[in-house]
């Protein structure tokens, strides 16, 4: 656990912007959140039209959380391996090749004539995703320039942001027109291809001018080995808490709205569009804060404070329901990046496992949450799993075991 951070470039903490290749590296940035986009836009799509697909394949709750689980599973369980693997060998082209995956799973979800190849269409978009994660957050943080919270948080939100598109080009595009209008989207990882070809010249550039330099780490509280694996089961838990509550909103909360206030598909969809437009607002917000103010105290704010609005949440109507929901959006979705980074400075020497670890648990604890909640859907009824889900933020308690590892950037 004690790896020495000039041993391995590639992966050390962040280091002061002192030199030119040190500062942010904004274009990298943008080239890689714009990428992020894409990817997450198709895969927001899969979420977006389950209404769709519920109808036309005549799917009950519990398949269409198999269909999350499906997806969710596949990205969570080979985005380890993948920055296992990374760690060792940087495979800067790595990035094109996992868009490849997505834009054959986007294909085939257009046009699959049964329930199993819609799922061997959610594997091959999981698969694209478990490559693209954690190779992805280790461009940001190679890019960072000493502020790691602003590069995963630039990073995170453009798949925040892509998602929340989703939703909106469902309603526009594919429910006018028919899941084969579907394929149209085609061009977005075709375009994520050629940004992504890029951004690996970037990659293999910087690798190899870093391998000739010694990093310098920051200051960071040094920790025994069982506080720092104490510190990933917290986090592990802190992420079992979040994303199982996201589960509920990104998988059922159309279908919450219908059933509760009886508006229209296209209309829940523009109420899940908002919600996640509010999640990609909070990533923006809680990377940078938790560079000023300390990680562990963003972490412990969002997850724990955002309790008394999902508490809230089941008992509103359909406007304060609305309201709630960015307000839950903007809290709850600061704690991600935040916990990434954190997690990244108690291993340094292994940023890609450590990216994969903590993407994988995050899809694999959403897929879970989305089948166990749709099984729960069909036994008991949508709104009961609102009224459940409501107390998963008090587990944000948690995070005041949380040790503090890093000293607060001034200014």
């Amino acid at each position: 656990m004690q790896t020495r951070v000039d041993a391995i470039p590639l992966n050390s903490a962040a280091t002061p912007p002192v030199a030119a290749e040190e500062r942010t590296q904004f274009s990298v940035l943008g080239a890689i959140s714009f990428s992020h986009l894409l990817n997450d836009m198709i895969q927001s799509l899969i979420l977006a039209i389950y209404p769709l697909l519920k109808s036309g394949f005549d799917l009950s709750f519990a398949q269409v959380g198999l269909i999350t689980l499906t997806y969710q599973v596949t990205a969570s369980l080979l985005q380890p391996l993948v920055g296992m693997a990374t760690d060792r060998r940087p495979m800067p082209y790595s990035l094109a090749a996992g868009m490849g995956f997505t834009l054959a799973g986007l294909l085939l979800l257009a046009t699959a004539p049964n329930f199993p190849v819609l799922l061997l269409a959610a594997a091959l978009v999981g698969t694209g995703s478990s490559i693209f994660h954690p190779e992805s957050s280790r461009v940001a943080r190679m890019a960072s320039g000493g502020r790691p919270g602003l590069a995963q948080s630039v990073f995170v939100v453009g798949g925040n942001f892509g998602a929340s598109l989703g939703p909106l080009l469902a309603a526009w595009i594919i429910v006018p027109h028919g899941r084969e209008s579907v394929a149209w989207f085609a061009l977005a990882p075709l375009l994520a291809i050629a940004v992504l070809v890029q951004v690996g010249h970037w990659y293999a550039r910087h690798h190899a001018t870093r391998g000739k330099s010694r990093a310098r780490r920051a200051p960071l509280r040094e920790l025994s080995p069982g506080m720092v694996k104490f510190s990933l089961m917290v986090l592990g838990v802190l992420i079992f808490s979040k994303y199982f509550y996201i589960a509920s909103i990104s998988s059922y909360y159309t279908f919450y709205l219908m059933h509760a206030f009886n508006v229209s598909v296209q209309n829940a969809q523009v109420h899940l569009f908002v919600f996640l437009a509010a999640v990609a607002a909070g990533v923006l917000i809680g990377g940078p804060l938790g560079d000023k103010v300390g990680r562990k105290w963003v972490i412990l704010g969002s997850i724990l404070g955002v309790a008394p609005f999902t508490l809230l949440l089941p008992h509103a109507n359909l406007f304060w329901t609305g309201v709630l929901s960015v307000v839950i959006g903007l809290i709850l979705a600061s704690a991600f990046t935040t916990i990434i980074v954190y997690a990244q400075e108690l291993v340094p020497g292994r940023i890609g496992m450590i990216s994969g670890v903590f993407y994988g648990l995050a899809f694999g604890m959403g897929g879970i949450g989305a089948a166990v909640l749709g099984k729960l859907a069909d036994l008991d009824g949508i709104a009961h799993v609102y009224q459940l889900c409501a107390f998963l933020p008090l587990i944000g308690v948690c995070a005041l075991l949380l040790p503090d590892i890093e000293k607060p950037a001034k200014g």
